[in-house]
């Protein structure tokens, strides 16, 4: 089920406000693009600036609307304990296949914290987690050690790893086993991320190109990677472009090429500058998307 491309959505916003038909759209371009799987409600979808009962309803929408013919990952993560055990009850409750726990940000905690953190989640509800390593956004790093610990538990499979540094998954596979589902976190890494053993990607770029990205994930899936090396080639401009401002500015940027969203972000965010909107256009157009 966890395999291959998952998006990690970005959230529509209209005059402010969610805009749920552009949502509903967003999800059902994705699907039709051939796209493994869904991530709503993480960092690509704005949750710092959403609130609560926004949060609630992007999940609930992904899930209604994906009705079963790809999995998704619901963004439950919180720095705060109690918060993320609520939100990952209530992805369980409207049907969501797993949740992304990210590290808690802001409070540092030490492995021993992480631990504690994960477990308490883990025990309360019974709905799969992806643990969400990202340290430059957290802070904190979640080291192969603590990984396996947290492993442990029958109710973690997995992690998104957005270290940037491939050689964890060959690690974390001697720690913790093959099963342990590992998807990169950064789309310019992905193809090392998976020839050292990994399972896909949660992406960003899959907003924009998700037949291209679920091509490549599916050639290195099935260990055609002079294809993967050749698609990857082609996607690298795009990669780069879609982080050459901060995200998802330029991602949402792009999605307003595609008919599928506004550009609006949320404060503190920004709209990317005319130099960055002209890379991103000039990637599209390569790729043949606009």
């Amino acid at each position: 089920m966890f395999r291959g491309s998952f998006t990690a959505l970005i959230t529509p916003f209209r005059s402010g406000q969610l805009d749920e038909a552009a949502l509903k759209a967003v999800i059902e371009h994705q699907i039709a693009n051939g796209t493994h799987g869904l991530v709503p409600a993480g960092t690509t979808g704005e949750s710092p600036t959403m609130s609560h009962a926004e949060h609630r309803r992007v999940i609930e929408i992904t899930v209604e609307t994906a009705a079963g013919r790809v999995p998704v990952i619901a963004g439950t993560g919180s720095n705060n304990t109690t918060e993320a055990i609520e939100l990952h009850t209530f992805a369980k409750s409207v049907g969501a296949d797993a949740g992304l726990v990210v590290a808690p940000y802001y409070n540092k905690p030490s492995q021993d914290g992480l631990l504690a953190h994960y477990h308490a989640i883990a025990d309360a509800v019974a709905l799969p987690i992806f643990v969400y390593n990202i340290p430059g956004r957290s802070i904190v790093d979640i080291s192969v050690e603590t990984m396996a610990r947290i492993a442990s538990h029958t109710n973690v499979i997995g992690v998104k790893d957005a270290t940037g540094e491939v050689e964890r998954v060959s690690r974390q596979r001697n720690a913790i086993g093959h099963d342990f589902i590992q998807l990169s976190g950064e789309d310019a890494s992905a193809l090392g991320y998976n020839a050292h053993g990994g399972h896909g990607v949660i992406s960003v770029t899959s907003n924009v190109a998700p037949a291209l990205c679920s091509q490549f994930q599916t050639a290195c899936l099935e260990g055609r990677w002079d294809e993967a090396r050749e698609i990857n080639d082609r996607l690298m401009p795009l990669h780069d472009a879609l982080f050459s401002a901060p995200s998802p500015a330029p991602v949402k940027y792009a999605a307003s090429l595609l008919g599928l969203a506004s550009t609006e972000v949320r404060l503190p965010l920004v709209e990317c500058p005319e130099g960055v909107k002209t890379r991103v256009r000039d990637a599209m157009k390569e790729l043949g998307l606009i």
